[in-house]
C-alpha cells in the first residue's frame, strides 16, 4: 500500500509505532521496521545522549530498514540535554524523528539540515496547523481515545481526523484507537495517510516488557481506562488499577487544591517497576481504549501482515461491493 506517509519515510506499510516510555527500545523498533512499518526508539527512556547513541547502534544491528526516534520536549525545570540527544540522532544516521510535547520549532533547522523528516504528535487541529507552519513534514493526529496524553479538547477521531484533513496540506496519520485493518481503512477514509499504534504494539511477542503487562491488555475491555490529572490540565489516559483508583480518590478529595506533589507516588518513576518487573499496581501507566480490541499477543510481523491483509480485503471486497452495487 502506497501513501504519502510510506513515500515520506521510505516504508512498505503506512503503520508507525509511536514512542512509548520503557517500551520503545531497539527490539521493539527493529521488529516494526523489519515488518514493513516505521519503528520508533523512545529517546528519553535512555537517560543520557550516549545511552541513546548506544540504543540507535543496537537497532541498526537488528534492522537495515528505516526507523526513527521519539523526542518529547518536556516543560521541566531541569531540561534534558536536548542538544546532546539531537546530536546522537544525527550522528546515528536516523532519518525520522517523532516529536511530542512542547513546540519543536527551535530544533527544526538542525533536524532538517541533517535530512531528517519530522512528524509531530498533536491532539488538535490548531496544534496540527502550527506544526505544519513551523515546517514539520507530517503530523500524528491523536484523538481522545488515545493512551497517554489526549489533550484537553476531548475530540474523538471520527471528528478530529476529517477536520485535520480539511485544514492540513502535509500528510498525517491517525493515532488513538488504532488496532487492525478496520482501523487503517477507517483512518484512510477519514483523510489520514496511515496510522500510529502504541498500545497495540505493546501486546506483541517482541515488545520488551513484562508478560503481566501484555496479559493485562488482553484481559482489558474498552471500559477499563481512566483519565487522570484532569484538574492539573495534564490529562493522561491510563489502565485502571489500584494506583489509578488511589490517584482519582486524591483528586476527588483535594479538588481544585490538588498539586502534582500530592500524586507523585502514583506517577513518578513507576514505569521500570511496571514494564520491567510486572508490578501492575506500582503506579499509573498509559493505555488506550483500544485495549478493548486486543485479543492476543502475536509477533509484530504477524500483527502487521494481518492488518494489511484485512485492510486490503475490506477495500477490495466489502467496500468495492458497496460501490459496484
Amino acid at each position: 500500500m502506497k501513501t504519502r506517509i510510506t513515500e515520506l519515510f521510505g516504508i512498505q506499510h503506512p503503520i508507525i509505532q509511536g514512542g512509548m516510555h520503557f517500551v520503545g527500545f531497539a527490539e521493539m523498533a527493529a521488529a516494526v521496521s523489519n515488518a514493513g512499518g516505521l519503528g520508533i526508539i523512545t529517546g528519553l527512556t535512555q537517560k543520557t545522549p550516549q545511552l541513546l547513541a548506544n540504543e540507535i547502534r543496537r537497532c541498526r544491528e537488528m534492522t537495515d530498514k528505516p526507523f526513527g526516534v521519539n523526542l518529547t520536549f518536556l516543560p521541566t525545570v531541569s531540561s534534558p540535554d536536548y542538544p546532546g540527544y539531537i546530536k546522537a540522532i544525527i550522528d546515528g544516521g536516523v532519518k525520522a524523528v517523532e516529536t511530542a510535547g512542547n513546540n519543536p520549532q527551535k530544533w527544526m533547522p538542525l533536524l532538517h539540515e541533517a535530512g531528517i523528516k519530522v512528524i509531530h504528535k498533536c491532539t488538535s487541529v490548531r496544534h496540527s496547523l502550527k506544526a505544519e507552519a513551523i515546517g514539520c513534514d507530517a503530523v500524528s493526529v491523536d484523538g481522545f481515545e488515545c493512551g497517554g496524553h489526549p489533550g484537553e479538547d476531548d475530540v474523538p477521531n471520527f471528528i478530529l481526523l476529517p477536520r485535520a484533513a480539511e485544514e492540513l496540506k502535509i500528510p498525517f496519520v491517525a493515532s488513538g484507537g488504532m488496532a487492525d485493518g478496520r482501523s487503517l481503512v477507517a483512518a484512510l477514509a477519514l483523510g489520514a495517510e496511515g496510522m500510529n499504534m502504541g498500545t497495540r504494539f505493546m501486546a506483541t511477542k517482541e515488545a520488551p516488557i513484562h508478560d503481566n503487562v501484555k496479559q493485562a491488555l488482553v484481559a482489558a475491555s474498552e471500559l477499563d481506562t481512566r483519565l487522570v490529572m484532569r484538574p492539573l490540565r495534564n490529562t493522561e489516559r491510563v489502565l485502571r488499577n489500584a494506583a489509578t483508583d488511589a490517584l482519582l480518590e486524591k483528586e476527588r478529595t483535594l479538588g481544585a487544591a490538588i498539586k502534582f506533589e500530592d500524586i507523585i507516588e502514583q506517577v513518578a518513576g513507576v514505569y521500570p517497576k511496571i514494564m520491567k518487573d510486572g508490578a501492575m499496581d506500582a503506579g499509573v501507566w498509559s493505555c488506550g481504549m483500544v485495549a478493548g480490541l486486543i485479543r492476543d499477543v502475536p509477533t509484530v510481523k504477524e500483527l502487521i501482515d494481518r492488518i494489511m491483509a484485512q485492510a486490503e480485503d475490506i477495500i477490495r471486497k466489502r467496500l468495492a461491493g458497496f460501490a459496484n452495487a
